[in-house]
């Protein structure tokens, strides 16, 4: 009984970990493809003055090995002028930057997703009222805005 208790135990406090997990994403939904939202998110990326560092396909490379994925891309990209202070506030905060935000398509519909920088920043303890967590999410909202918009 004693094992029963402990087993049920472990396997509520990991469903309560998924459940705070995903409550930490942020999804904005678009009108447009995930080709096409990728791209206006890229361009607005780079019309921001901040960088795009990647683009990983990854439908292309479930293609590549014989399988098949919902069109899903991910866009890596960052600008110093918000990364630095980030990582000044806590060095770890490197293992979530540059920031990254997934187009994917759901049910036939298409969504921005990323995490936010909040609870990021809260992983790494950095205050959910630094300014830098502000800014991030400030430039996270504006950029998928832009992308999503009609």
């Amino acid at each position: 009984m004693l094992r029963f208790a402990t087993i049920l135990g472990a396997a509520i406090i990991a469903l309560g970990s998924i459940t705070a997990h995903a409550a930490d994403l942020v999804r904005v939904s678009s009108a447009h493809s995930v080709a096409d939202t990728a791209d206006r998110l890229a361009a607005a990326v780079d019309g921001a003055g901040a960088k795009l560092f990647a683009r990983i396909d990854h439908a292309a490379g479930a293609e590549s090995v014989g399988m098949e994925l919902a069109p899903s891309i991910t866009l890596i990209f960052g600008n110093p002028k918000l990364g630095t202070p980030a990582m000044q506030a806590s060095a770890t905060m490197g293992l979530d930057l540059p920031l990254r935000v997934l187009v994917t398509e759901m049910d036939g519909e298409t969504f921005l997703v990323y995490h936010a920088p909040a609870d990021v920043a809260a992983l790494h303890g950095v205050p959910s009222d630094h300014p830098v967590v502000g800014k991030m999410t400030g430039a996270l909202g504006k950029l998928t805005a832009k992308a999503a918009a009609e």
